[in-house]
């Protein structure tokens, strides 16, 4: 028979290591929550017309090839209620506007195809991408309707009003330059 002896101090310092092991583990699994679908990290890279339609698809979107607007957006350094608004749909999506506030972002617009309940209805669902850098920092997938909609780019498993699009859209062009 073979006996082996420990001493608490050993003890302690096993707990601690399996407590640290599980937090790590806890945080991986809180963080990667948020992806979308399709696993992996979410690709934010939207330098090239390739990488927006990608940026897009990540999320199950179908959009035209060509932007039907591409616009310059100052983000404003103080956020009124609109804006602030809008940047909690972008919290939601792991963005956040607040980090660019004051500063000059591009806009492109593409026309989706894909909304379910708008298929065959162009033009009237767009996505608008906030481009700083080449890179994603914000945008939404709205409806040009009279009260229609307006929410992050999760593909919608039902059709959902979060918010009108005219509201933010007022707030937005009033901040082109």
């Amino acid at each position: 028979m073979f006996v082996y002896s420990v001493k608490s101090s050993k003890l302690k310092l096993i707990a601690l290591v399996a407590v640290v092991i599980a937090a790590v583990a806890a945080l991986l699994f809180l963080t990667q929550r948020n992806k979308p679908a399709l696993g992996g990290a979410l690709r934010l890279a939207a330098a090239t017309a390739q990488e927006r339609a990608a940026f897009l698809s990540q999320f199950g979107w179908e959009a035209g090839e060509d932007p039907l607007e591409v616009s310059e957006v100052i983000i404003p350094a103080e956020f009124d209620e609109t804006y602030m608004k809008y940047n909690e749909i972008q919290k939601a999506q792991n963005m956040d506007l607040s980090l660019c506030a004051g500063k000059r972002v591009k806009r492109w617009t593409y026309e989706i195809r894909n909304y379910p309940g708008y298929e065959g209805k162009p033009g009237v669902v767009q996505a608008n991408l906030l481009i700083d850098k080449g890179v994603v920092v914000g945008g939404d997938i709205c409806s040009l309707e009279l009260g229609g909609f307006l929410h992050g780019f999760d593909f919608p498993r039902q059709a959902a009003v979060v918010t009108t699009a005219a509201a933010t859209t007022a707030a937005m062009a009033g901040t082109t330059g």
